[in-house]
């Protein structure tokens, strides 16, 4: 993995961490601060908040900014978020300050995913930008769990700490790994609004918010699934969340080299699996091992689609994807809302601690009827390219595309044929 990579992938284990870190936090924080569990669960709520707003806002101000220069610039905001966190002496300075965390989250790993695809060969862009999504996955493995001991341990405080300390180590490899990006000539926020515009980027995030709002229609009850249905003890959640962010791992993993071989086929596939891993859920939660077993599966089947979801918003904003692929933060955050609204409203109805596994069912089904509706939309369209060169914006300009990503099939050989047993080139991609 190139160094750059690496960066970027610290960037996102340190925003994984700070995301969750609070939920296993919350008694201690009441405590600290003087309020109540639910009360404190508002922080959750306001870090959402944070990342919805600003990952538009802070995308479009920085427009004509270099990307590693934003990228610095939104790390520090990053760090100070945290540090203010830390240091909050009561809850109104706290909510403030987790809104503030927040605030750089989606458009870190926006303008992230556009320099990850821009640092290696075209037909490897989702491979890196699912290199950089590994951090996230990761910080749910090793970084959750280790913040909620350290505040359990020495204090609530010590948990922002410790994630602004992993910020300020990010933000030193960015400094010193990841290459000068220029802008277009094109670049600004006008361009980047008129991509917002085009209807496949709508579609693109409509099919993140309603999709995964399937995934977090369980996630966000998992642990009292776990402890009324399957019988998990209370100390041993922990580890079955890590397991969850096992499977997420591979499903990250998985889905780089799938998304660049074949884009929407990636995506339904993401979204057929992972509504098929749910219904399967409602009926193994009552058995230990089948419950843990699919567990990890669904945990590896939301995150699977968000590579594909993240690469098709950056193809059809072409020249401007970075805002594009910053707002698909603020769909992940809509989409952890309204899945945990919903799934709610079961329990609360009657239907069963089981039953948000049916809601997200229906609402990953949703999103691959949406994914589909785009799909069509988007058939036999020549303009289904992802820019992934650092002059992309210039050369467009120019009415030239330097690299693309076809969608709507795999990628195949240029004619003439390649012998049997060669290697696949995506069109307009260098030989390798």
């Amino acid at each position: 993995m190139p160094l750059a990579l690496l960066a970027l992938a610290a960037v996102a284990f340190g925003i994984g961490t700070t995301e969750f870190v609070t939920m296993g936090l919350l008694p201690q924080i009441a405590d600290g601060i003087g309020v109540s569990v639910p009360h404190a669960g508002n922080l959750v709520s306001a870090y959402a908040l944070g990342v919805v707003v600003g990952a538009p806002v802070l995308t479009g101000i920085g427009a004509r900014v270099p990307h590693k220069r934003l990228l610095l610039f939104l790390s520090g905001l990053f760090v100070i978020g945290n540090i203010a966190s830390a240091l909050a002496p009561g809850y109104g300075l706290l909510f403030a300050a987790r809104f503030l965390a927040g605030l750089p989250h989606g458009a870190l790993f926006g303008v992230g995913a556009v320099v990850a695809s821009r640092l290696v060969a075209p037909e490897r862009a989702a491979r890196a930008v699912s290199r950089m999504f590994l951090g996230l996955t990761i910080a749910n493995i090793v970084g959750v769990p280790a913040g909620t001991a350290l505040g359990q341990q020495l204090g609530w405080r010590s948990a922002y700490g410790a994630v602004a300390v992993i910020g300020l180590v990010a933000l030193a490899s960015l400094a010193l790994f990841v290459p000068h990006q220029p802008r277009g000539r094109q670049s600004g926020i006008r361009h980047e609004l008129r991509a917002m515009g085009n209807r496949q980027v709508a579609i693109g995030l409509a099919t993140a918010v309603v999709g995964f709002g399937g995934f977090f229609a369980v996630y966000s009850y998992l642990v009292p699934m776990l402890t009324h249905l399957t019988g998990v003890s209370d100390s041993s959640t922990t580890l079955v969340l890590a397991l969850y962010g096992v499977g997420m791992t591979l499903g990250t993993l998985i889905a780089g080299p799938l998304t660049d071989r074949a884009l929407r086929p990636t995506l339904y596939a993401g979204h057929a699996l992972l509504a098929a891993a749910l219904v399967t859920f409602y009926f193994t939660v009552h058995s230990t091992v089948a419950a843990l077993v699919t567990i990890t599966f669904i945990g590896a089947m939301g995150s699977f689609i968000t590579t594909p979801v993240q690469m098709l918003l950056m193809a059809k904003a072409k020249d401007a994807p970075t805002m594009a692929a910053a707002s698909n933060h603020s769909a992940f955050n809509l989409a952890n809302a309204g899945g945990a609204w919903l799934g709610g409203l079961a329990i609360s109805a009657g239907w069963g601690w089981a039953s948000p596994s049916m809601v997200g069912a229906a609402l990953a089904a949703a999103g691959l009827g949406l994914a589909f509706i785009g799909g069509l939309m988007d058939r036999g369209n020549p303009s289904s390219v992802v820019i992934t060169s650092s002059d992309a914006e210039a050369s467009t300009e120019a009415g030239q595309v330097t690299a693309a990503q076809r969608m709507d099939e795999p990628t195949r050989s240029p004619q003439p044929p390649a012998a049997p047993g060669s290697r696949e080139q995506r069109p307009g991609a260098p030989a390798t």
